[in-house]
């Protein structure tokens, strides 16, 4: 068997197992391609170092030796040969979380009526961006997620959100205020000429891509004075999935702080995560959190300071 074979293996496992696993077989297939060129038979761990070490960036390397890496040892526990590279060959690869920009609600009308302005001029797709940016920032949607939408998924009891991360399929609840938004896009896009069966098209006709939405709302944060130069940090499109998460615990426990832990079960159903333990990444220790917190701890330090 080749190692283009066993890789072919290893992504059917991976996809039966849940994962889309893209970007990942990618990488696995250009080593593959690279290790037989050499002719190898088996895993040899230099060559896949040289492979990693060949990347555009000391941090792709780094992804390319972790990707590699972890598909050696699942080939190594059938068969010795296959050499496993050491862990952390081109430094760590656990990366710290940027620090999400929690976006207040007249940053997002500002960013909102800067999507208004994009070209073409009079198309469907300055509507497009308007609508989708307030729709991700009151469902917490994944720019994935909200760029798969189609027609049918609307529903009178919420979006259906299909067969995302994890082949989970999900029903998200929706504001009266949002539904009330999302027919004044149907309309605009009906009178626009939009045929496409995708909810969010441009004015191509097509549906709009994920790295198109990223790179629109890097460009309107700039407009709007939100971030700086390339290079420079600001908001990121999935600090609005960021700010959903945390303004809804905020508001769980200024009215039902005894409730907490069922919201964050909610919560992390809402959001499409496998489990509780990926929701807590979302949250962040705002003014309004660290308040409840401190009066919580002078509770429980008066209890026990009481005779």
């Amino acid at each position: 068997m080749t190692l283009r074979a066993d890789v072919d293996r290893y992504v059917a496992l991976k996809r039966h197992l849940g994962f889309k696993f893209v970007n990942n077989e990618r990488m696995l297939r250009s080593w593959a391609a690279f290790a037989m060129a050499r002719g190898d038979e088996v895993i040899v761990a230099d060559t896949m170092f040289d492979w990693a070490r060949d990347a555009s960036s000391p941090a792709f390397a780094r992804k390319r030796l972790s990707v590699g890496r972890r598909f050696a040892v699942w080939l190594h526990a059938e068969d010795e040969r296959h050499e496993v590279p050491p862990n952390n060959l081109l430094g760590p690869t656990t990366q710290r979380r940027p620090a999400p920009h929690l976006l207040t609600n007249a940053e997002i009308k500002s960013l909102m009526a800067a999507a208004l302005s994009l070209p073409p001029k009079g198309s469907i797709t300055p509507h497009t961006l308007h609508c989708l940016i307030g729709l991700m920032a009151t469902t917490g949607l994944r720019r994935c997620e909200v760029c798969a939408l189609h027609l049918s998924d609307i529903t009178p009891d919420g979006l259906v959100v299909r067969a995302t991360k994890f082949q989970k399929s999900r029903l998200v609840a929706l504001h009266r205020s949002t539904v009330d938004a999302l027919g004044r896009y149907l309309t605009i896009r009906q009178r626009c000429g939009a045929t496409s069966e995708h909810l969010f098209v441009l004015s191509t006709g097509r549906a709009i891509n994920p790295d198109i939405v990223t790179g629109m709302f890097v460009k309107l944060a700039r407009q709007v004075g939100l971030r700086g130069g390339p290079g420079e940090p600001g908001p990121r499109l999935h600090d609005l999935r960021h700010r959903f998460a945390v303004r809804s615990l905020e508001h769980a426990v200024a009215t039902d702080r005894d409730s907490a832990n069922r919201h964050m079960l909610a919560l992390a159903t809402y959001l499409g995560h496998s489990s509780v333990s990926s929701t807590y990444w979302y949250l962040e220790a705002t003014p309004v959190l660290l308040r409840h917190i401190a009066r919580e701890a002078e509770h429980a330090h008066a209890r026990r300071a009481s005779p």
